[in-house]
C-alpha cells in the first residue's frame, strides 16, 4: 500500500486493524455490502478526479487542492476500507471483484458528465459531498464494531472538509459566472437525481455477485439472494441516514435567507424520509 502523504490528517497506521472485533460484524451482510461498495468507489476516485483536475487546470488554487488534498484523501479512504474488508472477510476476492466493478465504472467517468459551467459543477460537487458525508454518518451510527466506527468517523470528517472547499469554490465561480439561483438549482437537482444510480448501483451489483461466489447463502437460490442482500443493505442505510443534515447541506448553495432555509429543513427532511422509507 502507498504511504500516506504527510499533509493528510490521518494515515492507515492510525487504523488499529489488529483490534477489530470481527465477531461483531463478520455475519452482517448488509454492512459488508455497504462497506465494500464504498471501498470500490473510493478506490476508483482518481479516475473521476482526473476529469475535474483537467477542467480546472488553469485555476492554480482549485487545481492544487484537487491534486494534493482531495484525490489523496479519497484514495486513502479506498485503501483503508479495502484493508478493513480484507481483514474481516479474507475469503472475499476483493481484487477480482474490484476489477469487474472498475471495468463498468470507468465508462461513467468522462468529462462530458461534468456540469456545463465551473460554478454549476462546484454546486453539484457539494451535493456529492453531502451524499458521502451522510452516507458515512449513517454507517457510523449503524455500526457497533469500534474500529470501523472510528474509520467511518475519520472519513466523514474528511468529506465535510471536502464539502466546505467545494462550497467556497462554488461561491468564487458564482460571482465570476454571475450564476443565478435557477442555474444553481438545476445543477443541484441533476446531481440529486444521480445519487441513487450510476456508481453506487454498479458497485453494489458487483459486490453482490462476488459475495454470492465467496459466501454462498444456504437455502437461497442465486436469484433470490441478490435482491434480499441489497434490500437489507438499503434498509439499514435509509434507517440511519441523517436527513436533516442532508437537506441543510443541499440547500446551502442556493444562498437562501437563513430564516427561509430553517423553515424548509423540517418539511423537506420529512418528505425525504417518506420517499426513502416508502
Amino acid at each position: 500500500m502507498t504511504d500516506t502523504p504527510p499533509h493528510l490528517p490521518w494515515s492507515l497506521r492510525d487504523i488499529p486493524l489488529s483490534r477489530i472485533e470481527a465477531d461483531r460484524i463478520r455475519d452482517d451482510d448488509a454492512l459488508f455490502l455497504l462497506v465494500c461498495s464504498a471501498s470500490f468507489i473510493e478506490s476508483g476516485s482518481d479516475t473521476y478526479t482526473a476529469n475535474l483536475v483537467e477542467r480546472f487546470a488553469d485555476d492554480g488554487e482549485v487545481g492544487a487542492w484537487l491534486r494534493t488534498q482531495w484525490e489523496p484523501e479519497e484514495l486513502q479512504h479506498g485503501r483503508a476500507l479495502r484493508a478493513y474488508v480484507e481483514h474481516v472477510w479474507p475469503e472475499f476476492d476483493w481484487e477480482s471483484a474490484y476489477a469487474d466493478f472498475f471495468a463498468d465504472y470507468r465508462r461513467l467517468c468522462t468529462v462530458e458528465e461534468l456540469e456545463p459551467t465551473r460554478g454549476q459543477e462546484m454546486a453539484a460537487r457539494c451535493i456529492v459531498e453531502m451524499g458521502t458525508t451522510t452516507y458515512y454518518q449513517a454507517l457510523h451510527d449503524a455500526c457497533e464494531e469500534p474500529v470501523l466506527r472510528g474509520l467511518f468517523a475519520r472519513i466523514r470528517s474528511d468529506e465535510v472538509g471536502h464539502y466546505k472547499h467545494f462550497h467556497a469554490y462554488f461561491s468564487k465561480y458564482r460571482v465570476i459566472e454571475r450564476l443565478h439561483r435557477g442555474q444553481t438549482l438545476a445543477a443541484i437537482v441533476r446531481r440529486l437525481r444521480e445519487l441513487r444510480r450510476d456508481d453506487a448501483e454498479i458497485a453494489l451489483r458487483h459486490v453482490v455477485a462476488w459475495h454470492q461466489r465467496c459466501f454462498p447463502r444456504r437455502g437461497l437460490a442465486s436469484a433470490q439472494a441478490g435482491p434480499l442482500l441489497v434490500g437489507d443493505a438499503m434498509r439499514l442505510l435509509k434507517t440511519h441516514l441523517p436527513m436533516d443534515l442532508a437537506v441543510r447541506m443541499a440547500l446551502k448553495p442556493l444562498l437562501l435567507r437563513p430564516r427561509l432555509q430553517r423553515m424548509m429543513v423540517s418539511p423537506l427532511a420529512a418528505l425525504g424520509r417518506a420517499v426513502l422509507l416508502h
